[in-house]
């Protein structure tokens, strides 16, 4: 295993696809594999964790706070991330009632158990208190209950997390035209966007309804040569349908790729469809960054096992 956190850029492989519609587009299309950074801490999630940690321990705090939902790829990864580097750490899990019968939970939905196996410790409010998980009364609570702790906001992103993010684009990356992002929060995109150059072009396929993001990512960065896409959320956060799933089993038999349900997969099948349009004109060169999160995929399993779906090849 790699030296954790350590001074140096950590980069990952960039994956060649090949695939008839390329072929017929003539457009080249490769994926950045930040999914294999780590077993545990992996994609966007590395890069974002990664000067948060290593700043907690230089103010010396020996406890970190976050949030997350039951099926959270941040809450696993900072819970593997906090025992690595030595840190407790405290996930406040939206959903009161997961915590009425702890033992059930745990038995039944993978990230909180594999959080709770990482020592994490676990924390369930209501959705309305879930709410207020930026303001500083409710903050104010909780470090009267649990003490001093660094916070890191829900999904990760803050400047340093920024900072982080604008490590995945590297020398091998100046090739590209085109650099496709899936966006939650916004945070990988700007890091993205920051550490990229005047010729290439940033686009984002956001997994969340609306436009708001917009103002976000502007919060992150001055530069202008960035969309995002907003076609492809499949109906909203976390929502899935047999199309998407069958798009996600045939990537991997034919790829060797397997692509998290809630960001990458639609990003990629956002990208092909695009490709399919024409929009991208011949000769261009498109780099797609799998941010990891293939924890969630058993929890996705049991939401489609449940609705009678296919399931999604592990």
């Amino acid at each position: 295993m790699m030296q954790f956190f350590s001074s140096e850029t950590i980069y990952s492989k960039n994956q060649s696809i090949a695939h008839s519609i390329l072929d017929s587009a003539q457009v080249v299309l490769d994926v950045k594999r930040e999914d294999q950074i780590h077993a545990f801490v992996s994609g966007n999630k590395f890069r974002k964790l990664k000067y948060n940690l290593t700043e907690a321990k230089a103010l010396g705090y020996d406890t970190i706070l976050t949030f997350g939902g039951a099926y959270s790829n941040h809450i696993a990864a900072t819970a593997a991330a906090g025992k690595i580097v030595g840190l407790k750490t405290i996930g406040i899990i939206r959903g009161e009632e997961l915590g009425k019968d702890f033992d059930k939970t745990i038995s039944e939905n993978h990230t909180l158990r594999f959080a709770h196996e990482q020592d994490m410790d676990l924390h369930f409010v209501t959705r309305e208190t879930y709410r207020n998980k930026t303001t500083l009364v409710f903050l104010d609570e909780l470090r009267a209950k649990f003490g001093s702790f660094y916070l890191v906001p829900e999904g990760g992103t803050n400047d340093l997390a920024i900072k982080g993010c604008e490590e995945i684009l590297t020398a091998q990356d100046l090739e590209y035209d085109v650099v496709c992002c899936a966006v939650g929060t916004g945070g990988t995109i700007s890091g993205i966007i920051n550490s990229s150059l005047p010729h290439q072009k940033i686009i984002g396929f956001p997994a969340l309804k609306g436009d708001f993001l917009n103002k976000e990512i502007a919060k992150y960065t001055t530069q202008k040569n960035w969309e995002l896409i907003l076609d492809y959320h499949f109906g909203g956060y976390g929502k899935i349908n047999q199309e998407l799933i069958e798009f996600i089993n045939v990537f991997k038999e034919q790829q060797q790729i397997a692509l998290d349900p809630v960001y990458t997969a639609k990003m990629l099948f956002g990208i092909f469809d695009r490709i399919q349009k024409g929009i991208f004109p011949k000769n261009t060169r498109i780099l797609a960054v799998h941010t990891g999160g293939l924890q969630g995929i058993a929890g996705m399993n049991k939401k489609l096992m449940k609705k009678k779906l296919p399931l999604i090849t592990i």
